[in-house]
């Protein structure tokens, strides 16, 4: 109790978190709903695809309530690392992986992922000089990471385009659904499609089927008074 509450002091002077703020402690992610002397609770979340293997099982597979109130002691902050997604920088970055073949127009991909994600996400463009200096000087962001971007990677099977792009943390979900109708539609009207995984076979050892005829001699029947 001692420890829990000496944590408790260092979460409100070192600006650890607050309530309302989104977080990861202890292993449990989700919104700060109540902060005390002793203990804070958290209204649980789900885990996007990349950590589901995560403890504990998650079934809700995006950043959104489970429904789950979950109650920690403050002293968790000395044993793990607090991860605060919205203390004063409400904004993280977001990827999305976009997979087309090696015959595909790359250049039109591009500027078709450029496009919809400029139109789903945040403007920063739209922010004032005094802003964005405020923003560079705070938090070391240089401007040109707020801008989308796209990067390529090659595979085996096909093209890699990630489109990273800044996002306000709440309603992630929301807007990754928006960005992927859109971009299928943009995909779909440019005749660009998503690639798959295919398997090509390219040797295979000659077979040989040889057939037997077929047996056409008659098997003999029993004469009468025989022994059956």
């Amino acid at each position: 109790m001692i420890t829990a509450f000496a944590a408790y002091i260092v979460i409100l002077r070192g600006k650890t978190f607050n309530i309302g703020d989104r977080i990861v402690m202890g292993g449990v992610r989700g919104d700060v709903i109540e902060l005390g002397f002793i203990q804070t609770t958290i209204m649980e979340m789900g885990e996007p695809p990349s950590v589901q293997a995560a403890d504990p099982a998650m079934w809700v597979r995006s950043r959104q309530y489970t429904g789950r109130i979950v109650t920690l002691t403050n002293d968790k902050i000395f044993e793990t690392p607090v991860y605060n997604y919205t203390r004063e920088f409400p904004y993280i970055w977001e990827e999305m992986l976009i997979p087309v073949s090696y015959t595909a127009d790359l250049k039109r991909t591009e500027e078709i992922l450029l496009t919809a994600t400029r139109a789903a996400t945040v403007k920063f463009t739209e922010m004032g000089e005094d802003a964005l200096c405020e923003l560079e000087r705070r938090y070391f962001v240089q401007r040109s990471e707020l801008e989308p971007r796209v990067y390529v990677r090659l595979t085996d099977n096909w093209v890699e385009l990630s489109v990273r792009f800044v996002t306000p943390e709440h309603g992630v979900r929301e807007l990754k659904d928006k960005l992927s109708r859109d971009l299928l539609d943009r995909l779909n009207q440019a005749g660009i499609g998503i690639a798959s995984s295919t398997y090509d076979i390219v040797g295979m050892p000659p077979i040989s089927v040889k057939l037997e005829p077929a047996n056409t001699q008659s098997t003999p029947q029993n004469s009468p008074g025989s022994n059956v």
